[in-house]
């Protein structure tokens, strides 16, 4: 598995993950979402460069030319609901991208230990696509897991890029363990950081990202 870290260069990315992270600028919930959105954006455009091309012609108001355009079908997939404005900003790039969506969420089993449950799937066949899969924190790659193979079902793509705002070592090193380390996959990660605490989040990261996209959720066990 590829791993690409786009924070290991310079680009307007870190003005986003900047203004993410800060605790003034999370209570304006709308620029959170834009701003997420416009990560996916430029990743978007960062992963178009590992995709396929071919030359098309097209005619302009003085003349015939030729414009190597993407030949991918691409499957853009999400996990409902922190992963929505990422998702937005890849689909505001692959605008011709078929879409999946995937619901899941962490719970306590019996063994008191952590598991991922997956609810819900919608999602077109992926046989011979490209299929990218967006979810905006990769804390224990758990989630992700979950949604990859749950995806696997309706096909098998020719290549998968997992894409993240941000994600952890441990994560990491779980989705090379959980993957086999296969070579038809690449992770995308905007930033990676460096710790994740006793409750599962990462730090320094940036909190919550659903409530912080969509208001304060509660949970039906709760109730």
């Amino acid at each position: 598995m590829k791993v690409i870290n786009l924070s290991e260069h310079h680009s307007v990315l870190q003005n986003f993950l900047r203004e993410i992270r800060d605790v003034d600028i999370q209570k304006d919930r709308l620029r959170f979402r834009r701003n997420i959105e416009r990560i996916g954006e430029v990743m978007a455009i960062e992963l178009s460069k590992e995709l396929n091309y071919e030359s098309t012609d097209v005619q302009t108001p003085l003349a015939k030319t030729k414009v190597d355009v993407i030949s991918d079908q691409l499957v853009l997939a999400t996990i409902l609901r922190a992963g929505m404005p990422l998702h937005q900003g890849f689909l505001n790039i692959f605008d011709h991208a078929d879409n999946g969506f995937l619901s899941a969420y962490r719970r306590v089993n019996a063994e008191g230990e952590l598991e991922i449950v997956a609810e819900y799937m919608a999602a077109p066949s992926i046989d011979d696509k490209t299929l990218v899969v967006v979810d905006p924190m990769l804390a224990t790659g758990m989630s992700m897991e979950v949604g990859y193979l749950a995806l696997l079902k309706h096909g098998t793509p020719r290549h998968t890029h997992l894409c993240c705002t941000i994600a952890t070592p441990q994560a990491i090193d779980y989705m090379r363990k959980a993957l086999n380390d296969r070579d038809d996959v690449t992770l995308w990660c905007a930033v990676i950081d460096p710790v994740l605490n006793e409750k599962k989040y990462i730090v320094p990261g940036l909190g919550d990202a659903g409530d912080l996209c969509y208001g304060q959720k509660i949970h039906l066990s709760d109730r």
